[in-house]
């Protein structure tokens, strides 16, 4: 069965059968009658035709008088009347395709609703995870150039993650000898690495940088938030949004425990210091139009969630706010302010 898609609508307009072709519309026949019996009477019943000499030239041009203007009002009706036909046929046929346009239009509408929307969000992801995965290669490139790890301060050597607790149960099942979890040997990340990785490197000379982040993909939770940050920081990117140009208002530390904590509302309100209007519309019509956006958006918003709740039980004040202040963060802030998480 044909559709909107299988047939393309014309665009442009034929030419009517009367514009340069052969036949005669019944009105120019009947003109071309009239023309006739007029000129026929004026001959036939002219009474200067038996005028004398010095009459004769007036009568001549007397009788073109009669014949000419009768005849033009004939011809000039008819032209008239040809002209309105064709454009009532072109208005016609502009019609038609109107109607096909808008018919094709609607059978694009309905594939879309039903199957149209899944190969571009498709695309959209792929698009992010090749992002992610030239971060990732660069980001090995800097590390495999022989570059010794330089060693943190025994004062930031504190883990900068509370550790879940698993809740102990007399109907467990005794583990079974399997050997130990790799991470369970890796040294937990750095306070201070933890929060210079948050905040991304800031150059390709960044050192200090690149090996905080290096060392936080290789914690599997802070990993993830690492990624999802990633991915909207992208995203936003697209709108020419950049974290480097909001400057959000301060909030204690008190505030950021208190959401740690789930506390939501006014008492929380304090987080929702981006004030830059451009940025909170653009991201709000983000979220309205983008399925992708919207998708990372919320997934990062609850990976930041929870590994915050993980961090703050050991973060100092001091420590929060230097938080507070990184690329991820601000993110956090503005996604939140939008999606109304902090109301």
């Amino acid at each position: 069965m044909a559709d909107g898609r299988d047939r393309q609508p014309e665009l442009g307009f034929k030419a009517h059968p009367d514009m340069g072709g052969n036949g005669l519309h019944i009105s120019e026949v009947l003109a071309a009658v009239l023309s006739l019996i007029w000129v026929v009477s004026i001959l036939m019943f002219s009474p200067w035709s038996d005028a004398e000499d010095g009459t004769a030239g007036l009568g001549l041009m007397m009788t073109l008088l009669l014949v000419a203007m009768p005849l033009v009002l004939i011809w000039m009706s008819v032209s008239t009347m040809r002209t309105v036909r064709l454009l009532r046929d072109e208005a016609g046929r502009l019609q038609s395709t109107i109607e096909a346009l808008r018919n094709a239009y609607l059978t694009g509408q309905q594939a879309q609703a039903t199957g149209g929307v899944k190969p571009s969000v498709e695309r959209r992801l792929d698009e992010i995870a090749a992002a992610t995965r030239q971060t990732e290669s660069v980001l090995a490139g800097f590390v495999t150039r022989g570059e010794a790890p330089q060693a943190v301060a025994p004062s930031d050597r504190r883990a900068a993650l509370v550790a879940p607790a698993k809740p102990a149960s007399a109907d467990e099942q005794p583990a079974l000898a399997l050997g130990t979890p790799v991470e369970d040997f890796r040294t937990p990340l750095a306070m201070a690495d933890f929060i210079q990785a948050l905040n991304f490197p800031e150059s390709a000379d960044d050192k200090d940088g690149f090996r905080a982040l290096r060392l936080a993909l290789e914690d599997r939770t802070v990993a993830r938030l690492i990624r999802a940050a990633q991915d909207v920081l992208t995203l936003l990117s697209e709108d020419g949004i950049y974290m480097d140009d909001l400057k959000p208002d301060h909030a204690p530390s008190d505030v950021w425990r208190q959401f740690s904590k789930g506390e939501r509302g006014r008492p929380v309100a304090a987080l929702a210091g981006i004030r830059d209007r451009s940025s909170l519309a653009l991201t709000a019509a983000r979220m309205r139009e983008d399925p992708v956006f919207r998708d990372a958006g919320h997934h990062f918003l609850r990976t930041f969630d929870r590994t915050f709740a993980a961090f703050e039980p050991n973060a100092t004040d001091s420590e929060i706010s230097d938080l507070a202040v990184t690329r991820t963060a601000r993110a956090f802030m503005l996604i939140g302010r939008v999606t109304g998480t902090f109301d």
